[in-house]
C-alpha cells in the first residue's frame, strides 16, 4: 500500500506531467531513506523513439527517477518544505538489465549525507528484485519558491 500517492508527490516536489516520473511512495522516512514505484506503460514517451522495435527505458531517465524519489526524501522534511531540490552530480552509476516496458520499477535513495543545502544519497533501481540501475546522486536544495 502506497505511503504517498501522486497528488501527495505532487504537494512535496514540484514536477508534474509529462516529467513526474514516480508513481507512488511506498517507504518514507524523511530525510532518511524513501522507496517509491514507477509502473512502465508501453506508451510512455520515451519507449516511442528509444528505440524502435526494441524500446528500452533511458538509463538517465533511470537517474531521474531516483533523484525525484530522493527530492521526496528531503524535501518532506520541515524545514525543505516548498523548496526545489536540484541535480548537482551523479558518480558511480552503473546500469545492470536492461528496463523493458511493463517493468515495475522500485527505487530506493537512502540519505548517506545532509547538509544545509547539499545532500548525496545513494540510489539503487531494481525491477522483480534485480539490480537494474545504481549510482550516488548529489543534490542542491534551492531556495523556496512562491507558488
Amino acid at each position: 500500500m502506497a505511503v504517498l500517492d501522486k497528488k501527495a508527490i505532487e504537494a512535496i516536489i514540484p514536477h508534474r506531467d509529462p516529467f513526474l516520473l514516480i508513481d507512488e511512495v511506498l517507504e518514507l522516512e524523511p530525510g532518511k531513506r524513501v522507496v517509491a514505484k514507477k509502473y512502465l506503460k508501453e506508451d510512455e514517451f520515451w519507449f516511442k523513439g528509444h528505440f524502435p522495435g526494441y524500446p528500452i527505458q533511458p538509463g538517465v531517465l533511470t537517474m531521474e527517477m531516483l533523484a525525484q524519489a530522493g527530492a521526496v526524501c528531503v524535501l518532506s522534511m520541515p524545514e525543505f518544505k516548498g523548496r526545489t531540490a536540484f541535480f548537482a552530480g551523479i558518480d558511480k552509476a552503473r546500469f545492470h538489465r536492461p528496463v523493458r516496458p511493463g517493468d515495475t520499477l522500485i527505487l530506493e535513495v537512502e540519505l548517506l549525507k545532509l547538509r544545509t543545502s547539499i545532500g548525496v544519497g545513494k540510489a539503487t533501481a531494481t525491477v522483480d528484485g534485480k539490480k537494474a540501475a545504481v549510482g550516488e546522486i548529489t543534490f542542491a536544495i534551492g531556495p523556496k519558491q512562491d507558488n
